[in-house]
């Protein structure tokens, strides 16, 4: 098509005609499209992937504006995966985006249909649903990343790449596995995670911004309220951390960038 090919034309000139057209054919699934999920959304789509589902069940907060794609102060209160869908069909049109607002869990897992999927991204923050969802992505015919915790960190020359069971110095990380020890079992292949050594402390107080555009779950509950916990947006996370965009948009956009790597490479070595 005439506007996209203008859109990827530098992507096309880099990679080649056949190259892009393995890109434009990789159906991706994105799980969680906040500070590092949203990024490397944007990243594919600029890149040429046209198949992208996005999954989220949040909707925005004014606290998410520091750091995620599609959070401005006209976007508060919208859910998260239609704001995004939105902002990429202004990078491409013609690009197939589906955006579910849901939860990943064991009750709604199997509704994914991941071996559909060329590549299944990671970018979810509950840990039970983590665990399930890189037990399953292993299981699939899918290749599948993961980011590990970018929050608590300023440094961006300490993202890393490194196989699940080599990742250092990431307490996710570390449950994780805890996890799968204890369940007696291991993830059935090895996957690349994206993780930073650093670890600081937050030196603020207060996880809420006090303002009634914050829709977190502890602004709007008081202690032993579970009423608002089950609203769609609320993602109730036991602990909130603070976090920078430079940090989660670096997590992104290296989550895309091993997508579109695997692509290149498997294109390289069928020719």
């Amino acid at each position: 098509m005439g506007i996209e090919k203008g859109i990827l034309k530098r992507a096309q000139l880099l990679l080649g005609d056949s190259k892009m057209a393995s890109i434009d054919t990789a159906r991706v699934i994105i799980f969680g499209v906040g500070g590092v999920g949203s990024w490397c959304a944007e990243s594919l789509v600029r890149t040429g992937i046209r198949h992208l589902t996005i999954v989220d069940s949040d909707r925005i907060c004014i606290t998410n504006i520091n750091r995620q794609l599609m959070a401005t102060t006209q976007t508060v209160g919208q859910v998260k995966v239609e704001a995004l869908k939105e902002r990429l069909l202004l990078l491409n049109p013609t690009a197939e985006i589906d955006a579910r607002q849901q939860i990943f869990t064991e009750e709604t897992a199997e509704s994914f249909h991941l071996d559909e999927y060329d590549y299944i991204i990671d970018a979810i923050d509950s840990l039970k649903d983590k665990l399930l969802l890189i037990d399953m992505a292993c299981r699939s015919k899918a290749q599948f990343f993961s980011s590990m915790g970018a929050a608590l960190k300023l440094d961006p020359t300490k993202v890393e790449v490194a196989e699940f069971w080599k990742v250092r110095g990431c307490p996710l990380a570390r449950a994780l596995r805890q996890r799968f020890k204890k369940l007696k079992r291991r993830p059935a292949r090895k996957f690349l995670c994206v993780f930073s050594e650093e670890l600081l402390q937050n030196e603020g107080h207060d996880a809420t911004c006090g303002t009634e555009k914050c829709l977190c779950p502890k602004a709007m509950t008081g202690p032993g309220d579970k009423a608002l916990l089950n609203h769609e947006w609320c993602s109730s996370k036991a602990q909130i951390n603070g976090s920078l965009v430079h940090i989660t948009a670096i997590f992104g956009f290296t989550l895309a960038g091993l997508v579109i790597e695997d692509i290149v490479k498997k294109c390289s070595d069928k020719s």
